[in-house]
């Protein structure tokens, strides 16, 4: 009799830990996610060229903030389009940062030697995590007062007309 009245409790109190431990768990992702509307999390990161990009201070320029991965195919698929951007952007008023989540060194150098982006990169492990990005390629527009304008949650041709258009209309 004691050892099942022991074992309901040990059940109700396993139930409870449970929903505690899934609600803080939702609650940490769902506080650190940011999209469309929000205020970009501040950051200052060394590119590979020895420029230092910040938020809030980028120029006073549009900040397309792309997080990858060299071992992200789809990552490798949207660079082409992502260069192209940036050459035909850089001149009006437009800064692109690709920032890897690479821990391994030379996977990182191998992707740079093969692309040859014309975008500032850098490999860092942190400033992912204050955006909430733990899926890539993941792209943030971001205005010149910090606010998210868009975020692309997926691979995209940054040369598309509606990426474009948007791009334009927020300059």
């Amino acid at each position: 009799m004691k050892s099942a009245k022991i074992d309901k409790l040990l059940r109700g109190a396993i139930l409870v830990l449970t929903v505690a431990f899934v609600y803080v768990i939702s609650s940490a992702i769902h506080e650190r996610v940011v999209v469309a509307g929000d205020s970009a999390p501040e950051f200052s990161i060394s590119t590979d060229s020895g420029r230092t990009v910040s938020l809030p201070n980028f120029g006073g320029k549009l900040l397309v903030l792309n997080f990858w991965a060299s071992w992200c195919q789809p990552c490798a698929e949207e660079t082409p389009s992502l260069n192209r951007f940036t050459q035909e952007y850089r001149d009006k008023g437009v800064v692109v940062l690709g920032i890897s989540v690479d821990k391994d060194p030379k996977a990182y150098s191998a992707f740079l030697q093969r692309f040859q982006p014309a975008f500032l990169t850098a490999r860092e492990s942190k400033t992912h995590e204050d955006y909430g990005t733990f899926m890539y390629p993941e792209t943030y527009i971001i205005d010149t007062s910090g606010k998210v304008l868009r975020k692309y949650v997926e691979p995209i041709d940054f040369m598309s007309p509606d990426n474009l258009s948007f791009i334009n209309s927020s300059l």
